[in-house]
Formats: C-alpha cells, structure tokens, sequence
C-alpha cells in the first residue's frame, strides 16, 4: 500500500454494529474520493487524518453516555 493509502485501513467500518456503520460509512466514502482526485502531498496527508478524526468523533458521539 502506498504511503498515504496506509491511512484508508481506519475508514473500514464492516467491522462495527449496523448504526455506527451508517454514521462510519460516509467518512470512508470520501476518504475514497480523496485518495483517488486529491494528488499525493503532505496536504492530503492531513486532510485524511483529519476526516479520520472527525469519523472517529461521530462514531464516539453515537456511544456516548
């Protein structure tokens, strides 16, 4: 997998119960368009790290207590 690309393994969301998966599922989608339209530099580098915080944050604000 190519550098940056080692990044789309934390967008998987096969992984998770039904209802975090819908929320999970539209941060992987556009991690996708990303890395397919976006060209490879340090910039894209942070634009997927931070969607991957942003999904992470949604899918915590679906557990939180």
């Amino acid at each position: 997998m190519p550098e940056q690309e080692y990044l789309m393994q934390f967008f998987g969301y096969a992984h998770l119960p039904e209802n975090l998966q819908e929320v999970s599922k539209p941060f992987h989608l556009l991690a996708e368009v990303i890395v397919a339209e976006v060209p490879r530099n340090p910039e894209r580098t942070v634009a997927l790290r931070k969607l991957l915080e942003a999904k992470d944050c949604a899918v915590r604000a679906m557990i939180f207590k």
